[in-house]
């Protein structure tokens, strides 16, 4: 079986990277395919991945969003007549859904988004079968013109496909110049180019105020901020001047948030990975929580807090209580994931049973 694989963004690298081996294994036939943005392509690099480069990210303009897309899928277009697939594979790629329903080939989409309405439009209706966490009710999909039937649900959450059997690496300490006898804090910013989060950033990184506020307070803990675009790494920089530690190419970032004391994250991804490895985590996202969120802060793996100032306070005060707080998010985490399937072994089924019908 031939299998084509889009890979937009650091999380699907994540995904992505682990159903392409486990295809792989049973026989099949993988070509990867990404665009050129930073954070992806880094850290296709980084896992030593093969992925043909087509088009690129539209950045932040809706207009050249439009025409990044619709360069993307003549191009894509072309390399699917090139390896002639019999199944498509993506994280709810627009031009993946598109060019795989014009030449007829069977689509399977895997989403835990469906705040990203204009994602979801644009695929879903086209997908000839959705792979989704239990914990988003397939009801929210049926919306946007999806059948139940055509929608397979797995018990877990996306991050587990890679935390399930992951190890840390302790190297990451001494690439980054940390030191494990202080605190370190690590900050993820928002997604300031999402379409869905567009109107309400506002083009600030909402984190600034709270590093700051930490600093004034700290003297003895190491500051860590992974940006995701070049903008965010020069203004940070500037804001700064040498204050923390931003990082300017992409990491084994499980392995940084393992050793991580506390977590405040500002997009959905690195949150849910720091509350499941048992980090204690604030999300500072910027919009009504979605779907995942809200089950993470149910199962009391993560806390929301969007004022700088009540965040900085309740950052502090959990370094007050570490150890306690460490020791319950643990047990929650732990107690959590014991209920979990594999989502990888749930797509690469679909996939192989979508063929073979």
């Amino acid at each position: 079986m031939r299998i084509i694989i889009d890979i937009l963004t650091p999380k699907q690298c994540m995904l992505f990277s682990k159903l392409s081996e486990r295809l792989k294994q049973a026989g099949h036939e993988v070509f990867l395919v990404s665009r050129k943005y930073r954070e992806a392509v880094n850290l296709i690099r980084l896992k030593g991945l093969k992925a043909k480069i087509i088009g690129r990210h539209g950045g932040e303009e809706l207009a050249n969003k439009l025409k990044a897309s619709a360069q993307r899928i003549l191009e894509l277009a072309s390399y699917f007549r090139e390896v002639d697939p019999d199944v498509a594979v993506s994280f709810s790629s627009p031009e993946m859904a598109r060019v795989a329903f014009g030449l007829g080939i069977p689509h399977i989409c895997v989403n835990d988004s469906p705040h990203a309405e204009a994602v979801a439009r644009l695929t879903i209706p086209l997908a000839t079968k959705l792979l989704s966490p239990k914990a988003i009710p397939k009801r929210v999909w049926t919306r946007f013109g999806i059948s139940s039937d055509r929608i397979r649900q797995y018990n877990a959450l996306d991050p587990w496909a890679w935390l399930k059997d992951f190890k840390p690496d302790e190297k990451i300490i001494s690439k980054l110049g940390l030191d494990l006898s202080k605190h370190i804090l690590t900050f993820r910013p928002e997604e300031k180019f999402a379409a869905y989060l567009l109107s309400k950033t506002q083009g600030r990184i909402g984190i600034v105020s709270v590093i700051r506020k930490i600093l004034d307070e700290k003297d003895d803990v190491q500051i860590i901020v992974i940006p995701r675009y070049e903008s965010q790494i020069k203004y940070l920089q500037e804001v700064f001047n040498g204050e923390i530690r931003i990082l300017e190419s992409s990491i084994d970032s499980p392995s940084l948030l393992y050793y991580t004391t506390i977590f405040v994250g500002g997009g959905g991804t690195m949150t849910a990975e720091a509350s499941l490895l048992g980090v204690p985590t604030f999300s500072c996202y910027p919009a009504e929580p979605f779907i995942i969120l809200k089950y993470l802060m149910k199962k009391k793996l993560v806390k929301l807090e969007r004022n700088p100032e009540k965040l900085a306070k309740k950052v502090l005060a959990t370094l007050d209580r570490i150890e306690y707080e460490r020791m319950k998010q643990d047990e929650r985490a732990k107690r959590l994931v014991k209920t979990f399937e594999d989502p990888v072994e749930v797509i690469a089924e679909e996939v192989e049973k979508t063929v073979a019908s």
